[in-house]
């Protein structure tokens, strides 16, 4: 499931989001897992900067990597 494109996957979960169609083609749930590794800028990879589908990003690749939502937020912030 890391290998799902993102933009697929949001746009059939959430399709009254007109923001989904936004999102980069080409990115997937791993590419948003390493970046938050590498502490890369989360909005400029998936192509969108509003925060509600950031967390349902965050939301999917928690259950996904199964690990707690947490450890992706606090990924995001720096403290892992």
């Amino acid at each position: 499931m890391e290998n799902m494109k993102i933009k697929e996957w949001y746009t059939k979960e959430y399709a009254s989001d007109n923001l989904g169609e936004e999102l980069k083609d080409n990115i997937t749930f791993m590419d948003l897992f390493e970046a938050l590794d590498r502490h890369k800028d989360i909005y400029e990879l998936i192509g969108v900067s509003d925060s509600i589908v950031r967390e349902r990003l965050f939301e999917k690749l928690a259950i996904i990597m199964e690990v707690d939502y947490d450890y992706i937020y606090e990924q995001w912030l720096g403290i892992y």
